[in-house]
């Protein structure tokens, strides 16, 4: 299926999370002179216009970016998020949203690669539209969870993949982990981010169970809800899985996650998780 567009969705509560999680980690990587590649397994369009009509329909970014956007109390973290954000909009208002691929082309550095995978016809278009004049990049209209297996591992040795599937299939969530064990065995010392929807919890559940049972080690887990968990009332939760995170990550987003419940959540029926799924 193929129907998936995140542009209905773009800088949501959702986003939110995954960008932080994404910026702390590129950060990190970069500290190091020794350059690295960043592999996007579902890259989407790259780029969102949030008065268009997508993002209109729901206005989804209100209640994710929008709230964070004017506000002068941000932690550490999360202002280093919107300050990237800011950077791909004119005159302080918020009209744009980068997607992963263009927050990591934002902080990588000029040796340092990209590799962005699309599936869908249209969006590979506009990543295509997005990124061409950056040599930096390579794009590949495929599906990042098989189609990146042969570039691991990269000649640079140090990588992070993000792996962000639409999840429109049920049997999504055992692939992801699949691609994940078959990744991690070419490139062991990798750092992969996983990131997932809690619509039903069974579904989360059994992908915890997964993860904890397919012999890879240092997974952590990091979600934010921001309502209870309620299947008939679409996506209330969501969170990334770092498989070899930055140690100061865990840190981070336990000063963070918190902080996001009492500035995302509704009606302070947030919550959030911060857990070490598998030891190092």
């Amino acid at each position: 299926m193929l129907s998936y567009r995140h542009g209905f969705h773009a800088g949501n509560f959702a986003d939110v999370l995954k960008h932080l999680v994404l910026i702390d980690s590129l950060h990190y990587l970069a500290k190091k002179d020794k350059p690295f590649c960043y592999f996007d397994t579902h890259a989407g369009a790259g780029d969102y216009a949030l008065d268009d009509a997508f993002a209109q329909k729901n206005r989804e970014f209100n209640k994710g970016i929008g709230r964070l956007w004017s506000r002068s109390d941000l932690p550490d973290a999360v202002l280093a998020y919107v300050n990237i954000v800011k950077a791909f909009n004119a005159n302080a208002k918020l009209n744009r949203y980068p997607g992963s691929p263009l927050i990591a082309q934002h902080l990588l550095r000029q040796n340092d690669r990209l590799c962005l995978f699309e599936l869908h016809p249209t969006e590979i278009k506009s990543l295509n539209q997005t990124t061409f004049k950056d040599k930096r990049v390579r794009r590949f209209h495929a599906d990042g969870l098989t189609a990146s297996l042969p570039l691991l591992p990269p000649p640079e040795r140090r990588a992070l993949v993000l792996v962000d599937p639409a999840y429109e299939l049920k049997n999504d969530y055992r692939l992801v982990v699949d691609a994940l064990v078959k990744m991690h065995q070419r490139f062991a010392t990798g750092t992969f981010l996983l990131w997932y929807p809690v619509v039903e919890r069974r579904r989360i559940d059994e992908l915890e169970r997964a993860l904890k049972k397919c012999g890879i080690r240092n997974i952590q887990l990091f979600e934010l809800g921001i309502a209870a968990d309620q299947p008939e009332q679409g996506m209330t939760a969501c969170g990334m899985i770092a498989i070899n995170a930055p140690w100061t990550l865990a840190a981070q987003m336990r000063q963070t996650l918190p902080w996001l419940v009492g500035a995302l959540a509704e009606q302070g029926n947030g919550f959030c998780r911060l857990e070490t799924l598998v030891d190092e």
